[in-house]
């Protein structure tokens, strides 16, 4: 049985998170302590609300460090919503109409900016098909009419990551469509996200994780 850590930094859906983990199989914790998300098998980082109150929260839990020892090491983490947005360099954020874009520098494990969606209505919020890479892991036995459960007002619009290299195999990215094309999840290594809440996405939610957690 896989050991999953549920990362609790005081932001996220933290018991919706457990009991879908809970529901594949997985012996799940939630927990902030630090040895105990470097030792599971698989680290979920799940968040909601606003990018920088997330960062700073994650930060003041250690959780950046967290993250990055256990992609360094080659041990899975899921990021969830704005759990995926800090995984970028930077969200750009708007305070109020009046005010200024102020940027929040993030883990970096991706380069590309989180920024505003440009829809006719925002926020993104309800039920979405995503348009997954054919190999992808994440989306293996996911139907391309399957929807997805998105609430969310910033995105990731365009994907910045090179790969130099023929030898090794570049991030997957999975996107969809709110009044543009998005980042709806990625898969790079023992680092995967998704934009859209697979713990509220019924079935195919369900699988996702289940394909997730069959990795670890």
């Amino acid at each position: 049985m896989s050991r999953v850590v549920v990362f609790d930094y005081g932001s996220g859906n933290l018991r919706s998170a457990q009991r879908a983990m809970e529901r594949t199989g997985a012996d799940v914790t939630v927990t902030s302590d630090p040895h105990t998300a470097l030792d599971a098998d698989g680290l979920v980082v799940p968040g909601v609300g606003a990018f920088s109150a997330c960062m700073a929260s994650l930060r003041a839990a250690g959780g950046d460090r967290i993250i990055g020892r256990r992609v360094a090491g080659g041990r899975p983490v899921l990021g969830i919503c704005v759990g995926m947005q800090v995984l970028f360099e930077r969200g750009v954020e708007q305070a109020d109409v009046h005010a200024e874009d102020r940027a929040t520098e993030g883990c970096g494990e991706w380069p590309g900016t989180v920024e505003r969606l440009r829809a006719p209505v925002i926020p993104h919020m309800g039920w979405n098909t995503v348009t997954p890479p054919e190999d992808s892991r994440l989306f293996a036995g996911v139907g391309p009419e399957e929807r997805f459960y998105f609430v969310h007002s910033y995105a990731v619009r365009r994907w910045e990551f090179v790969s130099h290299s023929d030898r090794f195999r570049g991030p997957q990215v999975t996107w969809s469509e709110h009044g543009e094309p998005f980042v709806a999840a990625v898969e790079n290594g023992p680092l995967s996200a998704t934009q859209f809440h697979p713990e509220k996405s019924g079935d195919a939610g369900a699988r996702v994780l289940a394909n997730w957690v069959g990795s670890l």
